[in-house]
């Protein structure tokens, strides 16, 4: 029961997450200029992971619920199992790769122009990193940090 009741509460967390980072940005049109052309279109979720070391058991929900086909364990998304939405963004569970992992995780990787004023940005607001740009070939670069108990990504096509 536990179980079933912790599957549901990440499973309503993540649509928490994609629903909200789907949401047009508010803005009335007077936001400066010098917005980069994300920021302009708002805030974009490129890819949502899930840490979880009921993997089958998730991808099966998900499979159920919202109609999306997983893929075989990739070796280049930590052995993530994969599925390409609709708008070709993509979603993956996969199991914790550390004992810093052993909680489940929801992380929303941000789209993002530029990795490394992305990063030198997030260290300026006291981000601490787990992980620094590093590239998926043929996917793009991510990072991962931490703050204020949360974890997130940046993803650069």
């Amino acid at each position: 029961m536990f179980q079933t009741t912790r599957i549901l509460t990440i499973l309503a967390l993540i649509s928490l997450v994609w629903l909200a980072a789907c949401q047009p940005a508010p803005g009335d049109g007077s936001e400066p200029e010098t917005l980069s052309a994300t920021a302009e279109a708002g805030l974009e979720v490129q890819y949502l992971e899930i840490v979880t070391s009921e993997v089958d058991a998730t991808c099966a929900t998900l499979s159920k619920i919202h109609a999306v086909e997983f893929g075989a364990p990739e070796p280049g998304f930590g052995n993530a199992r994969i599925a390409v939405l609709r708008d070709g963004r993509r979603l993956g569970v996969r199991a914790p790769l550390s004992a810093d992992e052993g909680a489940p995780i929801v992380r929303p990787y941000l789209l993002v122009e530029d990795m490394d004023v992305a990063i030198a940005s997030a260290q300026a607001t006291g981000a601490e990193f787990a992980m620094l740009s590093t590239e998926i070939p043929g996917h793009g670069k991510f990072a991962i940090y931490f703050q204020g108990g949360l974890q997130f990504g940046l993803w650069e096509n």
